[in-house]
């Protein structure tokens, strides 16, 4: 039987926040403790939340609601910009932790991670002791708090993380599964979202237990024979997916999220993608490499996987440039089913220093490059504050200039 931590951040963008202020003030107000909010712009009540405090939860603020509407339900809500350099370092000093524990890392998003401990968990005890070993290096050594699940497989491991929080570890061995798993509501298992909720309560599904022993040829007449397999096996604790072995270096960067709701609106996908290329950009030239190809991926509630890609006409670092051209790839081939993942990937990476330019760029180009690069260093001095994109503060702005007006 294999072994398999799933490792999940607390209210990543939120906590990673908290942290960079008090390491730079100890004497800072931390978020964590007071109903507060990463995303959007309080001043123009504009964008998403990202990530809530405990606080904030408990006015009802759920993570991807519009901004304006948190602040309804708690109008003290204090709200912060994202820094998502920070977080990315921050990410970056989890992962080479956990990669003190087994070679076997998949990162599976900017805040969680796959760990296969099986060939390596007689080296640090029993699967919990281990887990919580883990779970107590982070928060003291990193300064914030991840969950941590234990179970035979990658499916069950999330399940496990996202059992009670904070700061906590949970198993979900298979024995367990009748009482830990069945009883959740079925909106609980993974990759069932809001569409697919609905046409499983309207078949009288209501738990996972319900679920897992349904007849699968009427989950297939209603949902399709590959989702409703997938999720039939779900309910049932199965899934035998592999810890992913790391890509090589270089091959390619991207980043993906998978969304607390289905999103079937350009305006919220638009805003995902901008915070997707604005970590992908960072990376590319943290690492002084350019990319000739971006790839939009969406992953619909259906668990059906999308993607578009196009080849650049002159190799880019930039963040502009690769959320303009991710903007119209989306448009290019979604027809607005809901998605629960979006991803931007950009591969035919090359050294910035050997690569043969178009010799009709223009200015425009030039000046992002310069721009995004001086950016960066102050950023990374003085962290996000220091600079903010317009983007950020005027969403509208930037995705009414890309890609027009959102079609109804």
């Amino acid at each position: 039987m294999r072994t398999i931590f799933h490792v999940d951040v607390n209210s990543a963008f939120l906590s990673w926040e908290s942290v960079y202020r008090l390491e730079k003030d100890p004497e800072a107000l931390d978020l964590r403790t007071v109903p507060s909010i990463v995303g959007g712009d309080q001043k123009t009540r504009h964008g998403v939340v990202l990530a809530k405090s405990t606080p904030a939860k408990a006015f009802g603020i759920v993570t991807g609601e519009p901004v304006a509407q948190a602040l309804k339900k708690c109008p003290s809500l204090l709200t912060v910009p994202s820094r998502f350099d920070v977080y990315l370092d921050f990410s970056e000093k989890l992962i080479r932790l956990l990669e003190e524990y087994t070679p076997d890392v998949e990162q599976f998003s900017i805040d969680e991670a796959f760990l296969d401990m099986t060939g390596t968990i007689h080296l640090f005890g029993e699967p919990e002791a281990a887990a919580d070993q883990i779970r107590q290096r982070v928060k003291e050594e990193l300064g914030f708090t991840v969950n941590v699940g234990i179970a035979s497989n990658k499916l069950l491991a999330k399940m496990a993380s996202d059992f009670k929080k904070p700061d906590l570890c949970h198993t979900l061995w298979d024995h367990e599964i009748p009482e830990k798993l069945w009883p959740l509501p079925v909106r609980s298992l993974f990759f069932v979202g809001g569409s697919a909720e609905k046409k499983l309560l309207s078949l009288g599904i209501r738990t996972i237990y319900d679920l897992a022993h349904c007849d699968l040829k009427v989950l297939r007449a209603h949902l399709g024979n590959k989702y409703a397999d997938q999720i039939h096996r779900y309910a049932n604790g199965l899934d035998d997916d592999p810890v992913a072995a790391k890509e090589p270096l270089n091959k390619g960067y991207g980043n993906s999220t998978t969304l607390s709701r289905d999103v079937d609106d350009y305006d919220t996908a638009f805003q995902v993608l901008l915070a997707l290329c604005e970590t992908v950009g960072s990376r590319l030239r943290q690492d002084h490499v350019l990319c000739g190809c971006i790839c939009v991926e969406l992953k619909d509630w259906k668990f059906k996987s999308l993607s578009h890609q196009m080849i650049l006409d002159t190799p880019t670092d930039s963040s502009t440039v690769l959320y303009e051209n991710a903007c119209r790839l989306l448009r290019e081939f979604w027809d607005l089913t809901p998605v629960r993942l979006i991803g931007v990937r950009t591969t035919k990476i090359s050294d910035e220093n050997f690569v043969q330019m178009n010799l009709f760029d223009t200015k425009r180009n030039e000046k992002l490059e310069q721009m995004e690069k001086a950016v960066d260093a102050i950023r990374g001095k003085y962290g996000m504050d220091s600079v903010k994109r317009a983007s950020f503060l005027k969403p509208g702005a930037i995705v009414e200039h890309t890609v027009g007006k959102k079609r109804h």
